[in-house]
């Protein structure tokens, strides 16, 4: 599949937002700790990655009501669904100039992740968490993404890559008040 930018402009990738806040101190401490014990940014990417998908529970997986939407407040609150977690990592790696982008699948609803731009291409990592029968991995050399959409089940890849969170996704975030809630407005189709 090929990825395309919505936009051709590669400084929209670095950008904060309302949600992708890297410039919060809650984030850029994170990154900061965790820049501090890699030697490059291909190895902080990947402790990036490992950081979010292995310290902020999916919250789902461990039955937390709260619905986050910011990464600095995924960071501090430790919960968050995939897209949470997908706006998380982006501000850890756009905090460290890493170009990151957005971008999701359509599963039974639709499933956030991100990419990062690594040797002049894009390359998408799941941060969802990993639990049995998910294995999810940072990867340069091809994907080892959460899910593998099911086209004979109407699946699919969205090869979009989104600067900004796609706005279906953030309303559903941004108004759910718990998250079973939240389940019940998740977009099905982007």
């Amino acid at each position: 599949m090929e990825l395309i930018q919505n936009t051709p402009d590669l400084s929209a990738y670095l950008a904060a937002d309302e949600a992708i806040d890297h410039d919060h101190p809650v984030v850029r401490e994170t990154a900061a700790r965790l820049a501090a014990d890699v030697p490059d940014s291909y190895a902080y990417a990947r402790a990036a990655f490992e950081f979010v998908r292995d310290t902020v529970p999916h919250s789902q997986d461990a039955g937390d009501p709260r619905v986050t939407w910011r990464a600095s407040d995924v960071l501090m609150l430790r919960t968050g669904i995939c897209f949470a977690k997908a706006h998380a990592l982006a501000a850890l790696l756009r905090a460290e100039d890493i170009p990151t982008a957005l971008c999701y699948q359509k599963l039974d609803v639709v499933h956030g992740l991100v990419a990062v731009r690594f040797r002049g291409a894009w390359h998408r990592q799941d941060p969802r968490g990993n639990k049995p029968g998910v294995d999810a991995q940072f990867s340069l050399d091809g994907e080892r993404l959460a899910w593998t959409p099911d086209p004979e089940s109407n699946e699919l890849d969205y090869p979009v890559l989104y600067a900004e969170p796609h706005p279906a996704v953030l309303r559903a975030l941004k108004t759910a008040p718990g998250r079973p809630h939240l389940w019940k407005t998740l977009p099905t189709a982007l």
